[in-house]
């Protein structure tokens, strides 16, 4: 499942991930966000995963499509999570993304959210 967060800095757009995400979570509640986010100019993510159960193979397909659709504006990714893989897979993978990302420890949930709107 995949919540909005409200309460960011103007320009970021936030979402909470538990459970396991599935295609509609992508078309529902993430693909509106960014839209409205690429419109403004430029997209600037935080996204908080406590824990983290996996993708269904509908919402890793639009996971890769979501990168790709309006590379340009990518500007920043904050991805929040105490989950050790996911880190190490910043470190790894995160040149492939479009724009900046890096990863930050749930403690620093507030920080994240500062570098994404700076």
């Amino acid at each position: 499942m995949l919540k909005e967060i409200t309460d960011l800095p103007p320009g970021v757009v936030g979402f909470e991930v538990s459970g396991k995400l599935d295609a509609e979570d992508y078309r529902d509640t993430l693909a509106p966000a960014l839209e409205r986010a690429a419109a403004a100019g430029e997209v600037r993510v935080v996204i908080v995963i406590p824990r983290f159960e996996g993708f269904s193979p509908g919402a890793l397909w639009q996971d890769l499509k979501m990168g790709v659709e309006h590379w340009r504006a990518w500007k920043k990714i904050a991805l929040v999570s105490d989950v050790d893989w996911m880190n190490r897979g910043v470190e790894w993978f995160g040149w492939m993304t479009p724009g900046e990302i890096k990863h930050f420890p749930l403690a620093s949930r507030d920080a994240a959210m500062t570098w994404a709107a700076s």
